[in-house]
């Protein structure tokens, strides 16, 4: 389960940011009273999964030399000007799309900030380059002095969630969110949004397909109609129901596991592939189900979203 800013692990590729090496970028006016552009300091970085950090630019917190590029928040306007310059190289035999998660850190390694970066329709043996901004550095925030990869996962490129704005051929839209977690429960809501211009219909459960790193199945986990063998802290299991959805509406499911691990290897899967219904085009989505060594995973059918009553659901007639 991922939360917005973990203290992620440290086998991530990280580079220190010092002055060596730094290069000017830019070559605006360097006269009396003008402003220095801000360092760009060309890294070498072995890199994560393909993707690799290039230069990062970190501007200097003062006007006076210095040969640190640490930055506190309170030495900064409202953006800190701090970014980085990544590629991402496909070594596979398919197109993939790929969702990077960068660190901005301090020196001993506390995540400050970090930020997703979706890179699409990435080609066999093609690289894309991207630049990664910090923003705002949240208030009291300590010096940031590292930027490392820290998470990479990928999908082959025609089953990546599309963006927000943006409906797929099919006209519907699937995503999964971050979940929640409570007392080694683990709960994750699918989202099945119909954008195209055609009523949609469901009716019972979403159906899975468990992949690992390699995306090839994942062997032993049973996968349960309703929650209620693995918990009642979910509510009463909801018999599944037709569910029509207009252009605009949208419905939710849920994954639903508890984490425990007692004896026996446990069992993580960072992809799942997802149908709405049987014959729907597939979509993978990256919840990363830390299974433990339960071997259940249990799935809520498909409801009508609950802020949706039918007086206000879009394209009613007036």
């Amino acid at each position: 389960m991922r939360r917005p800013t973990p203290l992620l692990p440290a086998l991530a590729a990280c580079l220190l940011l010092t002055a060596c090496g730094a290069e000017r970028a830019g070559t605006g006016d360097t006269g009396p009273g003008a402003a220095s552009p801000p360092p760009r300091t060309q890294v070498t970085d072995p890199g994560m999964d393909g993707v690799r950090i290039t230069a990062v630019t970190i501007p200097s917190p003062s006007p006076s030399p210095s040969r640190s590029f640490s930055v506190s928040a309170e030495s900064l306007p409202a953006d800190s000007g701090i970014l980085a310059a990544y590629e991402v190289t496909n070594q596979g035999t398919e197109a993939l799309t790929y969702s990077v998660l960068f660190d901005f850190t301090t020196s001993g390694g506390e995540v400050m900030s970090n930020k997703w970066e979706t890179v699409r329709d990435v080609g066999p043996g093609e690289t894309v380059r991207g630049t990664v901004r910090l923003g705002v550095l949240p208030p009291g925030a300590s010096p940031v002095t590292r930027v490392k990869v820290s998470e990479v996962t990928k999908v082959p490129a025609d089953e990546a969630p599309s963006s927000a704005g943006e409906c797929p051929p099919s006209g519907i839209r699937v995503t999964a969110d971050q979940g929640d977690a409570a007392m080694g429960l683990r709960v994750v809501g699918l989202h099945l949004e119909n954008c195209g211009t055609r009523d949609y219909t469901v009716n019972g459960y979403p159906l899975l397909e468990l992949l690992g790193e390699d995306h090839e199945p994942v062997e032993g986990v049973r996968i349960l109609q309703g929650s209620g063998e693995i918990t009642t802290a979910a509510g009463p299991d909801e018999p599944p129901r037709p569910v029509t959805l207009r252009p605009g509406e949208t419905a939710t499911a849920g994954l639903v596991w508890r984490n425990t691990t007692l004896s026996g290897t446990p069992v993580d899967v960072p992809y799942v592939r997802v149908r709405a219904k049987a014959g729907a085009d597939p979509v993978t989505v990256t919840p990363r189900l830390d299974l433990g060594t339960t071997g259940q995973l249990g799935v809520r059918p498909w409801k009508r979203a609950a802020e949706q009553p039918p007086s206000s659901r879009p394209g009613s007639p007036e």
